[in-house]
């Protein structure tokens, strides 16, 4: 077994308490994610590992660093925005019981668990900051901070929209305030 996140464990199979540590920075081998970010191929991730001897097998602790590049899901600004993960999985020894992940070859093979890892931390829904306004729906331009949109009246809703505009202001105001000008039978 080879590859930049492939570890030999030989030395501390079986000798529990026993912890190697290593630092190593890859390029990502392929893009990592779908959607609107993602980590770029080729875009540099480093792993810091402690690889720990325990009854069961091999328990491994990791923190991921990394980039990751998209757009705003709001109003498609380009963002590329630091990620960061931590992991721990345990290698579980061949033929003990059944793991997720076992030891192989005197090796444990981390590209499954880093992926993963890295993936399901992106954001589902990514912004280029949290009040971004997004886009007109009706121009598609970028709105400015503190634009609010008025809804749109539905096509069947017109007729009663224009009764509404012939209706003197301070009705509005009565009826806000409670007092209603009906006569009472």
């Amino acid at each position: 077994m080879n590859g930049p996140l492939v570890f030999p464990v030989r030395d501390i199979l079986h000798r529990s308490g026993e912890m190697r540590e290593f630092e190593v920075e890859i390029p990502a081998p392929e893009k990592w994610g779908e959607g609107l970010v993602s980590i770029a191929e080729g875009e540099p991730v480093a792993v810091d590992v402690r690889l720990e001897a325990v009854h069961e097998g091999i328990l491994v602790t990791a923190d991921i660093r990394s980039r990751y590049t998209g757009v705003c899901g709001r109003c498609l600004t380009e963002l590329a925005e630091p990620v960061e993960v931590e992991f721990q999985e345990l290698f579980g020894y061949p033929g003990d019981e059944a793991t997720d992940f076992e030891v192989q070859d005197d090796h444990v093979d981390l590209e499954t668990p880093v992926r993963d890892s890295v993936v399901l931390s992106l954001p589902f829904q990514p912004v280029c900051q949290p009040d971004c306004p997004g886009l007109d729906p009706v121009t598609g331009d970028k709105l400015a901070e503190g634009t609010t949109l008025e809804p749109p009246i539905d096509d069947r809703w017109i007729a009663l929209a224009a009764l509404k505009a012939d209706t003197p202001d301070h009705d509005d105001d009565a009826l806000r305030d409670g007092v209603s000008h009906t006569e009472k039978s």
